[in-house]
């Protein structure tokens, strides 16, 4: 029996059934393990091996960063600063949301914690200034997207880990397609706000009031500047970035804006290692399942089907969107990257595609499968933020998904997009 693709096929059947990923991951695993008569002791290592890895560190400490910015108002001021910068602008308060999720950005690295976060301030603005409540959603969704391509982003974090490729290279990759996002997204609504006279703010900031609204912003805003700069500089790895952000963001939260305190770090705190907890399970997972498909060597097989279809890599990067794109549909990027980057990776890089090129293309066919149904994990975090029906998200969904296809394909088809800061780097 073939067990590479044997392997393949029970967990695709497992999840179709609706099994939990992480055991529809380690029921084939283990079933290998077993008829095989594998050590338990090999299983165990190659679980830790996948484990103690430094990059990986990023990971939960960037999520304790999300919970924290919630619990300290600097969410709060974020967007306040937004709607005072964008709030005249076509669209109003929907330029507002897409502004606030690029600044969100420089400090979540998550689309959850986007959506989560900043999200319900955004929704209830809109909400409450007359806009759709489903329209509202989907924006928020849809802007959400740019905080795991604009650094620090986790997903990049775990997509460098597992390709072994610099962090710091493929963060500095993901800023010009984060930015071509956002001004696709601003686009589109534009047209949207002159198709449905959407409000606006009567009039545009005096220098005053944008002082006044930046002041408190300032803190916040900088932190992604202090990241940045220190990686540039090499002061810290990006894993070091994520606890400088972390001790960053408890100073401002305790001394400057002085809203965070005991009971909140230790609530955020929790739910860190909730969410952390849940990632991990499938990191080791799946850590397991990459092993098997290499001893079975699925991976060369892929590369020998891939060389049968084309050597062209536009052709090859053409199908790598499909793959990731609808593998976004169904599974979180995390599981995603890990199961099938390792196998999609060496012959796409072998025919000439530059491996950070690839790693951006990955990211946001990933990031677009967080608003695209059926299991789309932003749509359902919105669905239960507003209590609309998922059909409704989906439909309100429908003007946003041309912008975010538009940046996709000319990522894909202009490297220099991604790999022009990195190159400035080398």
């Amino acid at each position: 029996m073939d067990w590479g693709l044997g392997v393949l096929l029970i967990f695709f059947v497992l999840f179709v059934l609706g099994v939990p990923v992480v055991f529809a991951i380690l029921i084939p695993s283990l079933l290998y393990i077993w008829s095989e008569g594998i050590p338990l002791a090999t299983v165990s290592q190659r679980v830790l091996y996948a484990l103690d890895s430094f990059p990986l560190v990023a990971v939960p400490v960037f999520i304790f960063v999300g919970n924290l910015m919630n619990a300290s108002g600097i969410t709060d001021r974020i967007y306040r600063f937004a709607h005072t910068l964008a709030g005249r602008l076509p669209g109003g308060l929907a330029q507002v949301n897409i502004v606030g999720s690029l600044i969100f950005s420089g400090v979540s690295g998550a689309a959850l914690a986007d959506v989560g976060g900043i999200g319900r301030i955004e929704i209830k603005a809109m909400k409450d200034a007359g806009f759709p409540v489903p329209f509202a959603a989907a924006l928020t969704g849809a802007s959400a997207i740019v905080g795991p391509i604009f650094p620090p982003s986790i997903p990049i974090i775990i997509y460098a880990s597992v390709t072994s490729i610099s962090a710091l290279q493929l963060l500095m990759a993901g800023i010009l397609p984060a930015l071509l996002c956002v001004g696709m997204l601003m686009i589109a609504v534009w047209i949207a706000a002159v198709r449905h006279n959407y409000p606006r703010s009567k009039r545009w900031p005096t220098p005053g009031e944008l002082v006044r609204s930046f002041i408190p912003a300032a803190p916040a805003l900088a932190t992604p500047f202090l990241l940045v700069g220190g990686m540039l500089s090499g002061s810290f790895t990006p894993t070091e970035a994520s606890a400088v952000c972390v001790v960053y963001i408890l100073l401002i939260g305790c001394l400057f804006y002085r809203e965070m305190s005991l009971p909140f770090i230790h609530k955020a705190a929790l739910e860190t290692v909730r969410t952390s907890a849940a990632v991990l399970i499938i990191v080791a997972a799946a850590a397991m399942f990459g092993w098997i498909l290499a001893v079975e060597q699925v991976p060369q097989k892929f590369a020998g089907w891939f060389g049968d279809i084309s050597s062209n890599p536009l052709v090859l990067l053409l199908i790598v969107n499909l793959i990731f794109f609808v593998a976004g549909m169904f599974i979180d990027s995390t599981t995603a990257t890990l199961l099938l980057v390792p196998i999609v990776a060496p012959p796409v890089v072998a025919a000439g595609v530059d491996p950070i090129h690839l790693g951006l293309v990955v990211i946001f066919n990933l990031m677009i499968g967080t608003v695209t149904p059926p299991f789309g994990l932003s749509l359902f975090l919105l669905s239960s933020m507003t209590g609309e029906r998922m059909t409704t998200l989906v439909r309100a969904m429908m003007p946003f998904y041309p912008p975010l296809l538009l940046a996709l394909l000319l990522l894909t088809l202009f490297p220099e997009i991604s790999l022009a800061i990195p190159r400035l780097l080398r």
